[in-house]
């Protein structure tokens, strides 16, 4: 791993993470706008030309049975279903404690409020063939089933004709009935625009390549979207008593993903960092996914050195990484400076992936710096938010030459007027004689 000394390598190491996760390359874009243009006109039959064209040959009916759901199921291996069942709870658990309430109060002739409903429909994109994971199916359809959202509509390609049994064993488990055997640009098409077989959903959430990212950029608007999901990361903050074996092993957890994933290590310990250094490349050699996992950690892992603890939340936060672990005698002690991370894990015991499967929070976390504004996937991404405004006579009256002013600063009249013709009628006594 490259070991980083200064603020000049810092820079140039911090340039190249955030390019490699731009998902803005013309020749994807302009495939993805195809697609999405052909799936906009033509519909189902688009839909199904594409499904065949890159997943499956055979395909001939874009959506899944209960029954086809039900026969997969019963492929997987219970004990995994008791994993995936166990997690489920603990998921749902967390996530009831993100629910929010309309709310309202009253001062000075006013009634001012927010009413908080679930979103109508959502779409759920779950990625399938090789990269296929059932925990993407619990981590973004209960959120959505504890916000209120009534209409689930899940999409997960069927490669080869295949469909993941664990996939479909969460998705049973779940009770979503409404599922397509459709992936890529297409299936996000067709969830933002409608078809006659789809019905268009309200927001589109989930991970997908880089394809799938781009159609979630370009749709966006139309429906809203979760994030754009960039390459998985790491970041762990250690202090000279932490072990090297299990921070080489956190990092790996997140180079196998991606030959794009970055892990990175930031001590104050040159004796820790070469510990690591030598740790991660004798893991590295036992790894069912080493060159994955080689290609990462050459081109996006580091050791930065630092003066002192302090100085490493620093550098972090200019990172701004998707899964943050803070592997030092006093973790929670650093935890009040850390401004920007998508999930922080706190103390030895705490690797990454009780996160990504089975602690509870959401593993659909902001990558590539953005969680400097972007925040973990949650039940809040389900609901809608309208504001309540209503005034009686009284509390019209008192505010009407604040707003009658301010309209006749920005010069609409007609708003003035809405405010003078009011006033008007009040003086002949010509004005609403109900209830107020």
């Amino acid at each position: 791993m490259k070991v980083i000394k200064n603020e000049r390598e810092f820079g140039a190491f911090l340039t190249a993470l955030k390019r490699r996760g731009s998902s803005d390359n013309p020749a994807i874009a302009r495939a993805v706008k195809t697609i999405l243009e052909d799936v906009r006109k033509s519909g189902d039959e688009a839909v199904l030309k594409y499904t065949r064209r890159f997943d499956d040959p055979k395909a001939a009916r874009l959506r899944l049975s209960p029954r086809e759901i039900e026969r997969h199921a019963g492929k997987a291996d219970p004990e995994i279903v008791k994993a995936l069942r166990i997690s489920a709870q603990r998921i749902r658990k967390f996530h009831g404690m993100q629910t929010e309430k309309s709310w309202s109060f009253c001062e000075a002739g006013s009634v001012l409020g927010q009413s908080i409903r679930p979103l109508g429909r959502v779409g759920v994109y779950v990625p399938g063939g090789t990269a296929a994971y059932p925990s993407t199916v619990l981590m973004n359809v209960i959120p959505a089933q504890v916000a209120g959202v009534k209409e689930i509509v899940l999409c997960v390609p069927a490669v080869g004709g295949q469909l993941n049994p664990y996939v479909m064993s969460a998705i049973k488990m779940l009770g979503v009935s409404e599922v397509y055997r459709i992936g890529g640009a297409q299936a996000i098409g067709a969830m933002a625009y409608g078809t006659k077989g789809i019905k268009k959903v309200d927001k589109i959430v989930g991970p997908g390549n880089i394809y799938v990212a781009t159609a979630k950029r370009m749709v966006f608007g139309l429906v809203d979207i979760d994030m754009i999901a960039g390459p998985s990361e790491i970041l762990i903050i250690a202090d000279d008593r932490a072990d090297a074996p299990v921070i080489a092993a956190d990092l790996l957890s997140q180079a196998e993903h991606d030959e794009l994933a970055s892990s990175v290590l930031i001590t104050d310990s040159k004796r820790l960092a070469l510990a690591v250094s030598d740790e991660v490349q004798r893991q590295l050699s036992i790894l069912k996914r080493k060159k994955i996992a080689e290609a990462s950690i050459s081109r996006y892992g580091a050791i930065v050195l630092t003066k002192d603890l302090r100085d490493a939340v620093s550098f972090s936060n200019r990172i701004a990484p998707e899964h943050l672990e803070i592997m030092t005698e006093a973790p929670e002690e650093l935890l009040p400076l850390v401004d920007n991370a998508g999930a922080v894990f706190l103390g030895h015991w705490t690797p990454e992936a009780l996160g990504d499967y089975a602690a509870g929070p959401n593993h659909t976390l902001p990558t590539n710096g953005t969680s400097r504004f972007f925040s973990p996937l949650g039940v809040y991404d389900f609901y809608k938010r309208s504001s309540l405004v209503g005034f009686t006579k009284k509390g019209f009256q008192r505010l009407s030459k604040v707003v009658e002013a301010l309209a006749d600063s920005e010069g609409l009249d007609a708003h003035a007027n809405t405010i003078r013709i009011r006033k008007e009628m009040l003086r002949q006594g010509t004005s609403y004689q109900g209830k107020d």
